[in-house]
């Protein structure tokens, strides 16, 4: 029995030795069947001519491969290597292909050229066309993003080599007008770490950095570090010629940490960290915006129709966190929902984390107690009247304001000096106050004139603390189904904050920042409503270099604005919202033209609805006004053309009522 043992273990040894035997005695035959398979294939499939000079083991399971080129037919060299170092994977070369397992490369050169529309590149976009094209099914459901993703990363990790030592790699690609190029000195991925020197030119901005991470190929796991190798830091190319815009930063982190794809949808998850990020947009901020530290922990959904940001989400800058849910389904209906919220976050925190040159007016504010946000928001493009927006800060009982930093906010309690400017530029200052002759306390404007203003600019003022949710709905609304920014949600209070705060520049910064001084001003009550109704009064526009209630009755009637009647009130009021047209209102005899009648019925119901005028006052209500003083002398001297006519400024008054509370 023993003896039986012992030869049918020699015999397995000897088949094994054998088979050991036969692989190193035809392993470089096989090699090259390998090499010549996998460049037949290519050019099969490709219109190019494949070259490898040289392929050889160098010990049991280690090749070279020397003198590589891939080259289009009638084209420029796509790429060339001067030789490749490889362990490969025996199993590998029995299927036909060449998996690596460990790679040395070195002085490799991939290089991209478009002459015209001539590229040397462009076979590898287009669609194979052996395969036959397939009929549109209309029915589909679309592409399936997180498929294609999906299948994108297994391609690349599954193909990761256990260990790269790369030597002069090198990438660029050329065009009648652009260049870019990337030098890589070397690239080692070794037992899962990372580690490159790059430099990428692209035109005239070089960026240098330094590249470290980690990789693990079995758990589809990777993180890397870009840092930025000298003082001018990392800036993003070609930003500002598209965008008009600058983005850089010091030090960039990036990692996807797991990926699941069940039931046709991927789901990533990973992080990502920038400091030191600078941005310039004159959409964004007038100035520079400074980013100390902003972070980002993902986890993002993709599938059939679906693209979601998970409320796991956490996004951070400074030290302010939030959590954000994202979606966006764009079949059979287009939804988009987003939610923002935070936990409760210190006075101090929150605004020491607001980016540097973002808010000038926030700059340097010290507060005790906490905040938190709420913010709501669904859209079906289907459905544009139901759309929700709820957008909620909360305080604790608290919270204060210990010290100002840029600006005292406060200081509209008592007389200021105020300066306003047309194009960014300064043209006329003046005191808000009882020092300027011009100014007029509240009392002394008539009720018309302040009850007109109130039903058409902001029927809620005195009710809410500064924000008009139901006003920035249907903002909304009108602007998507017009398809541009037709109309604004804005209340007395954030006209005021805009106008006393804020220059005219239109910036996302510009509109956040009014929100938070608005908020600040009404929830502390630092300033009572009947101050800011009286400044709003002594400071808007009300025609060519005309400011104010009392400078604009006596402009346009002669009168004090404790004189004005009805009539005059509402035309008042109906120039507020395009001021710089006042002419367009009259005749070249100085008569309120016919489709000012639409108005004066609009808002004269609303204020008899109100109990703002009697029944008796809106029957005898005309458009008709006397004009006196300087407007007179402007106006009925006017020449009656059909430029004027033009001039109809009936829809944007019309727009301009807040019918909202009635």
């Amino acid at each position: 029995m023993k003896n039986k043992i012992w030869m049918w273990v020699g015999g397995v040894l000897a088949f094994f030795v054998l088979l050991f035997v036969l692989l190193f005695a035809f392993r470089s035959k096989l090699l090259s069947y390998t090499v010549n398979r996998v460049i037949a294939k290519v050019e099969s499939r490709y219109p190019v001519d494949m070259h490898i000079g040289n392929a050889e083991f160098v010990d049991w399971n280690s090749v070279v491969l020397s003198d590589i080129s891939l080259v289009p037919h009638d084209r420029d060299t796509l790429f060339t290597t001067d030789s490749v170092y490889a362990s490969v994977g025996l199993r590998s070369l029995f299927k036909g292909r060449i998996v690596f397992r460990r790679l040395e490369v070195n002085d490799s050169y991939l290089t991209a050229v478009k002459k015209g529309d001539v590229t040397n590149f462009d076979f590898l976009l287009k669609k194979d066309e052996k395969t036959p094209a397939q009929p549109k099914d209309s029915t589909a459901a679309g592409r399936n993003y997180g498929q294609l993703l999906n299948r994108l990363i297994e391609t690349a990790f599954d193909n990761v080599p256990d260990q790269v030592d790369f030597k002069n790699l090198n990438a660029s690609y050329t065009s009648t007008n652009r260049t870019i190029d990337v030098r890589m000195p070397y690239l080692l991925v070794d037992d899962g770490t990372i580690e490159s020197d790059v430099c990428v030119r692209t035109d005239s901005l070089v960026n240098n950095m330094h590249v470290k991470g980690t990789i693990d190929a079995r758990d589809y796991n990777i993180s890397a570090s870009l840092f930025a190798s000298d003082t001018a830091g990392i800036r993003l190319p070609y930003v500002k010629q598209k965008f008009d815009a600058t983005v850089a930063f010091d030090t960039l982190h990036v990692s996807l940490k797991d990926k699941k794809y069940r039931n046709n949808n991927l789901t990533v998850r990973g992080n990502a960290m920038v400091n030191n990020l600078v941005i310039n947009h004159p959409k964004v901020a007038a100035e520079d915006v400074h980013v100390a530290e902003g972070a980002v922990d993902y986890v993002v959904t993709l599938g059939p129709n679906l693209y979601v940001v998970d409320s796991l989400t956490e996004v951070r800058v400074n030290k302010a966190r939030a959590n954000v849910y994202a979606s966006y389904q764009p079949r059979p209906s287009k939804i988009i929902d987003l939610k923002v919220k935070t936990d409760k976050i210190p006075g101090n925190d929150f605004f020491n984390s607001l980016p540097a040159g973002l808010f000038e007016n926030l700059e340097g504010i010290q507060a005790q107690g906490w905040l938190q946000y709420d913010l709501k928001f669904h859209l079906n493009m289907d459905s544009l009247e139901q759309v929700v927006f709820d957008s909620d800060l909360d305080a604790s009982k608290d919270f204060k304001i210990v010290k100002w930093g840029n600006t005292n906010i406060e200081k509209i309690n008592s007389s200021f000096t105020h300066t306003m400017y047309e194009y960014g530029k300064p043209i006329r200052t003046f005191t808000v106050g009882p020092a300027n002759p011009f100014y007029a306390p509240l009392h002394t404007i008539s009720p018309y004139l302040r009850n007109a203003i109130l039903s058409a600019e902001d029927a809620g003022f005195y009710s809410h603390k500064g924000f008009h949710e139901e006003a920035f709905r249907q903002a909304i609304i009108k602007n998507l189904k017009e398809g541009e920014f037709a109309r604004g949600g804005s209340t007395i209070s954030m006209q005021l904050v805009k106008n006393v705060f804020l220059t005219r520049q239109k910036t996302v910064a510009r509109k956040v920042e009014e929100a938070i001084i608005v908020w600040l001003i009404e929830n502390l009550d630092l300033v009572s409503k009947n101050r800011l109704f009286e400044v709003y009064l002594n400071i808007i526009e009300w025609g060519p270099d005309v400011y104010g209630a009392k400078d604009a009755s006596r402009f346009y009637f002669g009168k004090q604005p404790s004189e004005l009647n009805l009539a005059e009130a509402i035309f008042l009021t109906s120039i507020i919202p395009s001021p710089k047209r006042y002419r367009a209102s009259f005749d070249s005899h100085g008569n309120l033209r016919s489709w000012k009648s639409g108005y004066y019925r609009m808002l004269g119901g609303i204020m008899r609805r109100r109990g703002l005028i009697t029944q008796e006052e809106y029957e005898n209500l005309y458009p008709n006004v006397q004009l006196y003083g300087r407007a007179r002398d402007l106006i009925v001297t006017a020449p009656d053309t059909a430029t004027v006519e033009e001039e109809d400024t009936s829809q944007y008054e019309l727009e301009s009522i807040d019918m909202l509370d009635f």
